[in-house]
């Protein structure tokens, strides 16, 4: 017997499980993977920024976005990475801000030296009204988007010749700097004679004296292990660096808006979490670099250092045009009188 309300108790079921299969289709479809990429070691301040980013990412999002994080450079080297991400062929990576310069040269500004009084006055700036207005013309101009500043550190100097008691110490010391022209001329401004390499070749180069000495954020030189080939160690301090991670507009028009707001909210948290943790860490990292580590340190004198940087500082300034001029200012306004 033709039964109406089985019927109608069918179609119901059907209809419910037509609704769950395209539920489901829909939310295999909305799961995004990302790539992130950087060039350091796992175990620098990087690997840091990059695992917390990835905890974050997914689990703001619900588990709907995958990050798939590439350390050491399995993606690219900084030098590329910039430009990698304007095309849309990598989706995220922590780039050095020096090398990011070349294509976007306002960022310079940032890379001067003793352009930070101290790290108060780094902070302020980058998570203030002139990082967020930097981002802003960063994105405009490039197309690629700012996620996190993330930790300030200090590039400290290292090398195989001699202690750095004073600049004269520096007088013509083969250093290795990145392809950076801001660097370059201070090195040449301290007296150095600076040799531009790009990241991947610095190791061999340091090995096989090519170079005598460069520099790097603290845990950088724990992390690349030069605390065995090079035996003189300097807190100079004389370059601040931060680790920006930046996205490609590509990988963010691929995401919904929520997934947007999980990415922008994870990046943000895990730039603060890797503040504080590396914060913590810096003074114990140079205490191994120069116990455990076997590199000796000595008293200098900065003076001499920070008044060639004020010098490089002010040529900068007054040298690259009306916008870097106005921009480096808003820096140093910045800073608690």
């Amino acid at each position: 017997m033709f039964s109406f309300t089985k019927t109608c108790r069918t179609a119901a079921t059907l209809a419910l499980m037509m609704s769950v299969q395209l539920i489901s289709a829909q939310s295999i479809a909305a799961k995004v993977t990302i790539n992130l990429g950087y060039a350091a070691p796992d175990t620098s301040s990087y690997g840091v920024l990059a695992a917390k980013f990835e905890e974050l990412a997914e689990k703001y999002s619900d588990g709907s976005i995958d990050v798939k994080v590439r350390c050491c450079g399995q993606l690219m080297g900084e030098d590329e990475a910039f430009k990698a991400l304007q095309l849309g062929t990598v989706d995220m990576h922590i780039i050095t801000g020096n090398n990011v310069s070349p294509h976007f040269p306002l960022m310079d500004a940032f890379v001067l030296p003793y352009i930070f009084k101290d790290k108060q006055h780094a902070y302020e700036v980058l998570e203030g009204d002139v990082g967020d207005e930097f981002s802003r013309r960063l994105k405009k101009a490039t197309g690629v988007e700012l996620l996190t500043f993330g930790f300030v550190g200090d590039r400290d100097f290292y090398n195989s010749r001699n202690p750095i008691t004073s600049m004269k110490d520096m007088d013509g010391l083969k250093v290795r700097v990145p392809k950076n022209q801001v660097m370059i001329d201070t090195f040449t401004e301290f007296g150095a004679s600076p040799i531009p390499l790009p990241w991947a070749d610095t190791p061999t180069a340091l090995q096989t004296g090519t170079v005598e000495g460069a520099d790097n954020g603290t845990s950088f030189i724990k992390a690349q292990k030069f605390y065995e080939i090079m035996p003189h160690f300097t807190v100079l301090e004389h370059f601040s660096y931060f680790s920006p991670l930046f996205a490609s507009a590509r990988i963010m028009n691929k995401l919904d808006s929520e997934q947007q707001v999980a990415v922008r909210r994870a990046a943000k948290d895990a730039g603060l979490y890797q503040k504080q943790e590396m914060s913590s860490r810096i003074a114990g990292i140079r205490e191994f670099l120069t116990t455990a580590g076997g590199m000796k340190t000595t008293e200098f004198d900065r003076a001499d250092f920070i008044a060639a940087g004020q010098r490089v500082q002010d040529r900068y300034a007054t040298e690259k045009g009306e916008e870097f001029t106005a921009f480096v200012q808003s820096i140093r306004d910045t800073a608690a009188p």
